[in-house]
């Protein structure tokens, strides 16, 4: 998660403690939004890790409930 808010105090020059919570929000919103396995994915996905792999995985599932290929 911390990559994801650097990026955001990067590009938009808001305080780091603001970005922190705006991706907390949206996280939240999208963990609501998605099928139980997906959100738990993305948790995965903020601890760490190969976050490389981690995110095609998440994104394959996502792409795969919205009916498209990867």
């Amino acid at each position: 998660m911390n990559e994801l808010v650097n990026m955001i105090v990067k590009k938009t020059g808001i305080p780091a403690a603001t970005a922190q919570t705006i991706v907390k929000i949206v996280l939240d919103f999208l963990k609501k939004k998605l099928p139980a396995p997906v959100a738990g994915q993305i948790d995965g996905l903020l601890k760490g890790g190969d976050s490389v792999k981690k995110a095609e995985g998440v994104l394959g599932n996502v792409s795969s409930l919205l009916g498209k290929k990867k």
